[in-house]
């Protein structure tokens, strides 16, 4: 007579690991659990609550808005602040003129950063270490420092009062854009070039038929984020720009309030949430890409 052996499954073998650990240990770990992601709540809380309170005001009316004790939620909808709004400072106009600015910067930053990131991390040329080392040392210098002599330069040149400014340096390379770029094809492994340039194939073919598909999550990683600096930047074109036919959406809306002597906050606050939506919008279609990409940091692949 012989006997079958069965292996037990494995849930069953989890279901009985689970049920062989003591009670007392097992309680602390579910309240450990429950207290992380009470915290995780709490934090997501207090950051969520500045957004909802800015698109209630958004939805009041002024007589709402200056009622004491202030109350949450709206007592009539006021979905004409969104119309109204934006017709204060033109909103539309300024729109245009913030996304020409944001698309030709984005193109320069990705452009600049993964070029030069492929030329430091893949070309083996004297002084390489060097020039990396230049780059990842300019992080340490803030960028305010230049802002005189590039007015001074600018003004030299005749380009005051032009989107130029704004635009130009994304051409020439982010320290930041570049240190991320060149982490990242840190982490390729080295025989798909050597195999290419095997085959014939020069660099300019290399980086653009094999290694920006491989890297689309880095250069969309900055893309992003050069886009919310173009977007949010507020500093360059109070400097660079003087005809109100050229200013972007920040400098419109902070003269929303010293036109409207804060009369109109529930405009103001309407035309807010307008502005924040297209990147608020972007990064979450993206953030894959952009963990992703961020992820690769520290990264090196033989």
């Amino acid at each position: 007579m012989t006997a079958t052996l069965t292996a037990p499954s494995s849930a069953t073998h989890a279901g009985t690991t689970e049920r062989n650990v003591p009670l007392s240990h097992r309680v602390p770990r579910t309240l450990s659990k429950v207290a992380w992601y009470a915290l995780c709540g709490l934090l997501a809380l207090s950051m969520l609550l500045p957004l909802v309170w800015m698109v209630s005001i958004a939805l009041k009316s002024n007589g709402d808005i200056n009622q004491i004790p202030p109350t949450f939620f709206p007592k009539e909808f006021q979905l004409s602040n969104f119309v109204n709004g934006p017709a204060e400072i033109h909103f539309y106009r300024l729109l245009v003129n913030t996304l020409i600015v944001t698309v030709f910067s984005v193109f320069g930053a990705v452009a600049s950063s993964m070029i030069v990131g492929y030329g430091i991390s893949r070309i083996d040329f004297p002084g390489r270490n060097f020039w990396f080392a230049l780059i990842a040392g300019s992080l340490f210098v803030p960028g305010i420092v230049g802002l005189i002599p590039l007015q001074h330069l600018y003004i030299n040149v005749g380009l005051i009062d032009t989107w130029v400014p704004l635009i130009l340096p994304a051409f020439f390379g982010s320290p930041v854009f570049i240190f991320l770029a060149r982490q990242y094809y840190q982490s390729i492994p080295r025989y798909l070039d050597e195999s290419a340039l095997i085959d014939g194939a020069g660099h300019w073919t290399i980086f653009t038929r094999i290694m920006l598909p491989i890297t689309k999550p880095v250069w969309i990683t900055v893309a992003i984020m050069s886009s919310q600096l173009a977007w949010n930047d507020y500093l360059n074109p109070l400097v660079y720009l003087q005809s109100q036919s050229k200013f972007t959406l920040p400098l419109g809306m902070a003269s929303f309030l010293s036109d409207t002597a804060g009369s109109e906050y529930n405009y103001y606050m309407a035309t807010n949430v307008l502005f924040m939506l297209p990147p608020l919008l972007l990064f979450f279609l993206a953030q894959r890409y952009f963990m992703e990409g961020i992820g690769s940091l520290g990264t090196i692949s033989k």
